[in-house]
């Protein structure tokens, strides 16, 4: 069960274009999202580029409330927008600021398709511990439920916010 994906993905009306300006804006999963809260730029950045941080506040029923800094990964306009979430805090180990060692990799892709565009988006979890490593951490008997519990979670996320994207574009 190491580092587990969830990838899903519509199509839209829109060009590229039209849809890269709306997925490279950071707050737009706060717009759909249940866990997401709220996002900042960090560093003084102001906008997408490769190696810009933001911080992300979260909350989780089984969880919690907590932080997180992000590190933009790839800002490739207008097909792949994709951030490292970092452990800046040390909520699940050692402080952790290199992307290398991620809490999980988040995406967007977009590629023409017709007259509009295809829209993917997905995360992979990990390498690093996370709310996650938490829980089977209780119930290591129980591992394979455990993260598919938590994939099923990221899966309606995923789901909703690429259903708020598509009905906004219509």
């Amino acid at each position: 069960m190491d580092a587990p994906s969830v990838v899903d993905a519509v199509v839209v009306p829109e060009p590229p274009a039209a849809v890269w300006a709306i997925v490279s804006d950071i707050a737009l999963p706060t717009r759909f999202s249940r866990e997401l809260q709220s996002v900042r730029w960090l560093d003084g950045a102001e906008g997408p580029t490769v190696g810009a941080r933001f911080e992300g506040h979260n909350e989780h029923a089984m969880l919690g409330r907590w932080r997180t800094v992000s590190q933009v990964l790839a800002c490739e306009e207008p097909s792949l927008f994709s951030w490292a979430v970092l452990d800046a805090d040390g909520r699940y180990g050692a402080p952790q600021d290199d992307p290398a060692h991620a809490l999980a990799r988040w995406w967007f892709a977009v590629q023409e398709q017709g007259s509009g565009s295809r829209l993917e988006h997905g995360v992979r979890l990990g390498p690093s511990r996370s709310g996650l490593s938490l829980a089977i951490d209780q119930m290591p008997d129980r591992e394979e439920e455990v993260v598919e519990f938590r994939l099923s979670e990221l899966r309606a996320a995923i789901a909703a916010t690429l259903k708020g994207i598509k009905d906004s574009l219509a």
